[in-house]
């Protein structure tokens, strides 16, 4: 028997925010010693393995991913590297400290199984999320760090934003994400507009490729809710500035939901958002010619979707609210379908 199904109906009486942070208390506490990295293993039902894989220079284990949000200050990677993924994406991190946005944030749509989240990028900055990784860092999985501009820092001055925190995780991270889509940032996803998006991008590609050290790829986040036109000009703005882009973020429509929760501002994830995720990474590996790596984002919970994505395009895959909702179980399920 799965023992998640014996701690969920524990964690979901709690208000989903602590229920999240008791959890990441677990896998950080269960992380930082070996008996406890042994038990989180034991957790997980062994699977075939999947293939590894070469892609942007980097050797992945397996093509499943964590998604940036679950493990936003990268305390937990040493426990969550034990669950099974191939790389784990830690973040999104901000420049500073800064709270987020007012709780209540995270709600569930448990009929759902979705999230929507208005979290707003609460972040302990980006000299705490440094010092976490180098103390934490995780062997024999690949690191990447979603970045993002500060609440208070105005569109105009986003890119100084984005080319600092490529300075400050360069040396640590694997590859790095820049996340310009999330709904949660007051005005962040106007920077995915071309005459935005064209100046960041060359900005923060000049800061990487001037500086000293490590030069790791560089990844775009791209919302889900872009029309075809304004796809269309953000894979034109990223091509020979990014080599790669993830696909998607959480998304502001509301297709088809049952909950009741389904009313409350934010971003939804989870298993409504899948078709148009699928639809979008289409879209873009028939566009982009092979010019990016691909990493799908949004929706996955069955091992057919994960094989779906890879048919269409998709070179890399990543999950969330999946395992918020069926629990570490579903890791080697999902990655042996890589």
């Amino acid at each position: 028997m799965d023992p998640y199904r014996l701690v969920r109906p524990i964690l979901f009486r709690f208000e989903p925010e602590t229920a999240h942070a008791l959890t990441l208390t677990a896998l950080r506490l269960a992380g930082a010693t070996g008996v406890g990295r042994a038990a989180l293993r034991r957790l997980v039902e062994p699977r075939p393995p999947s293939p590894a894989v070469e892609l942007l220079g980097l050797r992945f284990r397996n093509r499943l991913g964590l998604a940036a949000g679950y493990d936003k200050d990268g305390r937990a990677v040493r426990g969550l590297a034990c669950l099974g993924f191939g790389h784990i994406e830690v973040g999104t991190v901000t420049p500073r400290p800064q709270p987020g946005n007012p709780r209540p944030r995270l709600f569930r749509l448990v009929e759902d199984e979705a999230l929507v989240n208005r979290l707003g990028f609460p972040s302990r900055g980006a000299a705490a999320v440094l010092r976490s990784l180098e103390a934490r860092r995780p062997d024999g999985v690949v690191l990447g760090v979603s970045l993002g501009k500060g609440a208070s820092t105005p569109l105009e001055a986003a890119a100084e934003d984005y080319a600092s925190l490529v300075e400050t995780f360069r040396a640590v991270a694997d590859y790095l994400v820049l996340n310009v889509s999330s709904p949660n940032t007051l005005g962040l996803r106007r920077l995915q507009g071309r005459q935005y998006l064209e100046d960041l991008l060359g900005r923060v590609r000049a800061a990487l490729e001037r500086g000293p050290g490590r030069r790791p790829p560089l990844l775009l986040k791209l919302s889900p809710d872009l029309t075809p036109p304004e796809l269309e000009d953000a894979l034109s703005a990223a091509s020979g500035a990014v080599e790669g882009l993830v696909v998607a973020n959480t998304t502001t429509s509301r297709p088809g939901l049952q909950s009741t929760r389904a009313v409350e501002a934010g971003g939804l994830s989870g298993r409504p958002l899948y078709p148009i995720v699928r639809q979008q990474v289409e879209r873009v590996c028939r566009w982009a010619g092979g010019r990016f790596v691909v990493v799908a984002c949004g929706g996955v919970g069955e091992p057919r979707q994960v094989r779906e994505l890879l048919d269409v395009g998709a070179d890399l895959v990543q999950l969330y609210t999946a395992l918020v909702y069926r629990g570490p179980g579903i890791v080697p399920a999902l990655a042996s379908f890589g």
